[in-house]
């Protein structure tokens, strides 16, 4: 097995999504904060990324979908600060 860097691009992505909800749950953030959101959309684009050179559907669609659900966080956000 190989560990290219597309692959340490999308560990960067796994690393920020985890951080965001380790701060979640530790009370760091709430899900209304825009660092949260912008931590989630951030990783969700550097795993699709990494997905760009060893293509998987399923994780393509769920990434696909934790940056759509993120940017609208980011958008809404934006609208109606804390």
């Amino acid at each position: 097995m190989t560990y290219a860097w597309p692959d340490f691009v999308g560990t960067i992505g796994i690393v920020l999504i985890l951080y965001a909800y380790f701060a979640l749950q530790t009370e760091r953030l709430t899900a209304k904060h825009l660092s949260y959101n912008i931590l989630n959309f951030g990783g969700a684009l550097l795993i699709l990324f990494s997905l760009l050179f060893k293509f998987n559907w399923s994780a393509f669609i769920i990434e696909l979908a934790w940056a759509g659900i993120s940017l609208y966080g980011i958008f809404k956000n934006k609208r109606e600060p804390l």
